[in-house]
């Protein structure tokens, strides 16, 4: 049954009326609610609600948001003891919260349907999720009416459309409700409802930026991508074998002293002219990515070329076109893509997960509040941690908890005489037993080829990877690994446990108690390519270390929001990057919360890591940092 609430009128499809209280009197009584939203754009700072459903398979209220004042629905949205289902809550929520309402106890039919397949080829849109799961197919094309609705009353067409949304996310939530039970991940499917909610904020929140401070560091950039030009035209020049590249008549010009015209014919910014120009310099490559050029890299030209490209992509995507992200108010919001494949969360338009690591960059992002800070926190060598705690590994444990530098005590243990004798005059790591990081120059090289391996690991790094990262042979890799997996036994047993888990299973799961689920589609059982098995494998080791990362990092942001809200704190999350949670902060509370930020993600990995081994870090500071 369908009830209308807006401007009464006659209508053949339903009841109409202008009184919004029989609907919240109706959902008072339930213990499981649909909710669903039509809008005038994507945008939630240029576009607004204009239709707000609600209901369930007995009954769907649709209300005229432009004429009917939603607020009494607060009770509803707002109470922890009703579920709210939804399809990509982030978006509906984001226009709630500019009336004023704070959703919470979400069930998201797209983010469940993309825990329960994880890992699959599939779509997830409210009609494909329908579609595969109820045999359900809806006409979108009605959707397109709301974009251009102003003024204009809604037709009946549209008052069914909305309503049908919400009697369909009922049953499609019972449907995925069994499933997520019988395959055991309803803990994750909880987790990143919550989770959706605190991105949720943050895109809403936004950030601020600087844009005086920006334009400064995209004018140096600009400035340094021409002089690093010059000094390529100037090897081009000096070489013999490259002189097909330097032009033999220069035109002039009444203006231009010839010492100003360029006379190398090749673009810089041009794969296709570069390499060219290093298959005539005598490079064996197919093309100039970083990775085929790597191992060339200490050739000055090749070296200067690769320090040119990582310039020129600092001009570019982080010049002036940048600030195409800034809305009106001063912030830059970018949207969350929360499942990924591992569990980890990507974001983009912007991408703020790639912004320069420089602080020259993040230094731009400012809180944008008069009196207002940053209070940022980050895991102390997450993944290290969850290897230690997977694998049982009593050398990396010990050393984690005592504050070790992990990757000298494994580098100790991998080198053993060769690590001793490298040791300077009053080298650090041999002070007592402190086992600290120390600044002798061989240590240096012998902590960087095991810190390379330690933090490989996470990623099913093989002989190949370590290889390229170390510009050493790959017979070398391989001796290194073996002596590694020597030394730590168990870790070896730990990696290669997952690995034989997802190649006979044909799926990998992270660690208790949330065991997200991530499938390999490919996987045919004793029928699957060697090859693939061979990825599999790599996953398999790779997915549980990140993707208990990811858990963990969820888990805090929801705990964080909660915090946040239950005490009425001037706190507002901002963004979070990987395992790193920035939050602004009246300048008044920033030291009480500096504290119990800590406290709150330290106490979000106790689930996985009950040992209490993960430490978090926070700090203080007037812009974003790293």
């Amino acid at each position: 049954m369908i009830q209308f609430v807006g401007n009464p009128k006659l209508l053949d499809c339903c009841e109409t009326t202008n009184n919004i209280w029989p609907v919240v009197e109706y959902c008072k009584t339930k213990k499981v609610i649909a909710v669903d939203t039509e809008t005038t754009g994507l945008s939630h700072t240029s576009s607004d609600m204009i239709m707000l459903q609600i209901g369930d398979k007995d009954r769907q209220f649709v209300i005229d948001t432009r004429y009917v004042d939603v607020k009494p629905l607060r009770i509803i949205l707002e109470d922890s003891n009703i579920l709210k289902i939804l399809h990509n809550v982030k978006f509906d929520y984001k226009f709630l919260m500019k009336h004023n309402i704070r959703l919470n106890n979400v069930w998201d039919t797209m983010l469940t349907s993309q825990v329960i397949h994880c890992g699959k080829d599939m779509r997830h849109s409210l009609n494909s999720v329908l579609s595969r799961e109820l045999e359900i197919e809806m006409d979108k094309t009605v959707r397109l009416n709301f974009l251009l609705k102003g003024s204009d009353e809604f037709t009946e067409s549209e008052i069914i459309y909305g309503a049908k949304d919400v009697e369909h996310l009922v049953q499609l939530y019972e449907k995925q409700l069994t499933k997520a039970q019988s395959l055991d991940v309803l803990p994750t499917v909880q987790l990143e409802n919550n989770a959706a909610l605190a991105y949720a904020d943050i895109e809403y929140n936004g950030i601020a930026l600087d844009v005086k401070g920006w334009n400064k560091l995209t004018d140096k950039a600009t400035r340094k991508v021409k002089s690093m030009e010059l000094v390529l035209d100037a090897y081009i020049e000096s070489n013999a074998a490259l002189n097909k590249f330097v032009s033999s008549y220069i035109q002039g010009d009444l203006f231009i002293s010839t010492e100003e015209i360029r006379k190398v014919n090749v673009k810089w910014s041009s794969p296709k002219q570069v390499l060219d120009v290093f298959k005539t310099y005598g490079l064996k490559v197919e093309d100039v990515n970083g990775k085929n050029l790597h191992v060339y890299s200490k050739d000055p030209f090749v070296k200067t070329y690769i320090k040119y490209k990582e310039q020129a992509k600092l001009s570019t995507s982080y010049g002036t076109k940048f600030l195409d992200n800034v809305d009106d108010d001063g912030r830059i919001r970018t949207s969350f893509k929360q499942i990924l494949n591992t569990g980890r969360v990507a974001s983009g338009k912007p991408n703020m997960q790639q912004i320069p690591a420089d602080n020259d960059y993040r230094n731009c992002f400012i809180s944008g509040l008069p009196g207002w800070v940053f209070v940022s926190g980050d895991y102390s060598s997450q993944e290290l941690c969850i290897i230690a705690t997977g694998s049982k590994d009593p050398v990396w444990i010990k050393a984690l908890e005592e504050g070790k530098d992990l990757h000298s005590v494994c580098a100790d243990l991998v080198y053993g005489r060769e690590w001793y004798e490298a040791a300077e005059e009053n080298c650090a790591y041999f002070v007592g037993d402190a086992k600290q990081k120390c600044n002798c120059k061989e240590h240096k090289r012998l902590r960087t080829n095991v810190k390379s391996i330690n933090f490989g690991l996470a990623y099913g790094m093989g002989p190949h990877k370590l290889a390229d990262t170390l510009l050493i042979s790959i017979k070398e890799a391989e001796r290194l690994i073996q002596k590694y997996f020597t030394a730590f036994p168990a870790i070896k047993n730990f990696l290669e446990s997952l690995g034989n888990y997802g190649k006979h299973n044909g799926y990998i799961k992270t660690y208790a108690p949330y065991r997200r689920i991530r499938w390999f589609e490919e996987w045919k059982g004793i029928n699957t390519d060697k090859a693939m098995l061979g990825k599999i494998e790599r996953a398999s080791k790779n997915t549980p270390i990140q993707g208990s990362g990811a858990d963990m990092c969820k888990s805090a942001l929801v705990i964080v929001r909660d915090y946040i809200h239950d005490n009425k704190l001037p706190v507002k999350l901002v963004m979070t990057v990987h395992d790193q949670i920035d939050t602004i902060v009246h300048e008044s509370y920033k030291d009480e919360w500096c504290t119990k930020l800590q406290e709150l993600m330290e106490q979000s990995t106790l689930d996985i890591i009950p040992s209490g081994l993960l430490k978090a870090e926070t700090e203080i500071s007037t812009v974003w940092k790293k």
